[in-house]
């Protein structure tokens, strides 16, 4: 492979206090009656990022919210309504600690070659990774094999983090990033023929691709941080919106994260949401209402997520 760039996580700094506004409306012709909404909205626990403050408030308000885990472990709100209304509104406020990863390896394990090629995960691990590792058959599953396979050969050591880290700087160095606000992720070989897509295509691509290596991937839907400064190679694409990247179990390691849109190794600025074997289980807001379909007029997102600066408490009082 031409241009290799080795891994490497970048120095950790302090932990961020990070603020996320995300604001979804529907906007109909007349009032319609509205089924079950079902969210995906809160954050993810874990020892990278721990909630502080989370509110929800949806317009016309529901007569009952209740929430639960998925297969995941991801939080699911399922919201109830009676009134009928033409405008249906959801805005959500958090704040959250994120803390960066130190580091995709321990440098002192015994057993880091558990991490070359072939890949091989312990027996005790395969029947919980099982659904993660299916990978595509016939046509498209071979083309996907025979794409994946490059970064095999070339590089310095074979093992799965440089392996991932050039597939991932790969994806963001040679497609074209093309914003695509609705609609389901193309398939992998579309996002091949067309070199270009959006975070989610790219995310569908390599998740897909890493399974054909062996290894198992799942699809994250969240949001990204785009600081003030830039990363090498230009300013980070797929903030204003949720934003998709991959999570891929390493033998020795455990999940780790990798954002082909940017090309990014490690959670740096990745604020999880939704961790699902499938794009199709991570939607962020589904649900029904009661018309004509030419009642429906469109549906506007706003995200907005940022630092919290020194001396203010209040999520409002930033965004």
């Amino acid at each position: 492979m031409r241009n290799y760039r080795p891994y490497r996580t970048f120095a950790p700094h302090a932990m961020d206090i990070i603020a996320v506004r995300h604001l979804t409306r529907y906007r109909y012709a007349r009032p319609v009656g509205f089924g079950e909404h079902r969210m995906m909205l809160r954050p993810r626990e874990s020892f990278d990022q721990h909630v502080l403050e989370y509110s929800l408030t949806i317009r016309p308000e529901p007569v009952d919210i209740r929430y639960i885990h998925d297969v995941f472990g991801n939080t699911i709100g399922l919201a109830r309504f009676s009134a009928p209304a033409d405008e249906l509104l959801f805005e959500s406020f958090v704040r959250l600690e994120h803390t960066p990863e130190r580091s995709l390896d321990d440098p002192s394990a015994p057993d880091l070659a558990r991490n070359t090629y072939p890949f091989a995960y312990s027996a005790a691990d395969l029947p919980d990774l099982y659904s993660s590792l299916l990978r595509e058959t016939g046509p498209e599953g071979e083309l996907l094999t025979i794409w994946a396979r490059r970064f095999l050969e070339d590089l310095p050591k074979v093992d799965a983090p440089h392996v991932l880290a050039a597939m991932a700087h790969t994806i963001h160095d040679e497609f074209e990033y093309v914003g695509r606000a609705w609609g389901p992720a193309q398939r992998p070989a579309l996002t091949l023929r067309l070199g270009r897509g959006t975070c989610r295509d790219f995310a569908v691509l390599m998740m897909e691709a890493v399974r054909t290596l062996g290894l198992a991937a799942r699809y994250c839907s969240g949001y990204l941080y785009v600081p003030a400064r830039e990363i090498p190679g230009g300013t980070r694409q797929g903030g204003g919106n949720t934003h998709a990247w991959v999570r891929v179990f390493l033998p020795q390691g455990g999940w780790a994260e990798y954002d082909p849109t940017n090309g990014l190794v490690g959670n740096r600025d990745l604020i999880r949401v939704s961790v699902v074997r499938d794009p199709a289980q991570a939607s962020t807001l589904s649900g029904t209402f009661e018309g004509k379909p030419e009642d429906y007029l469109g549906m506007d997102v706003e995200v907005d997520v940022v630092v919290e600066r020194p001396g203010r408490t209040r999520l409002e009082a930033r965004l």
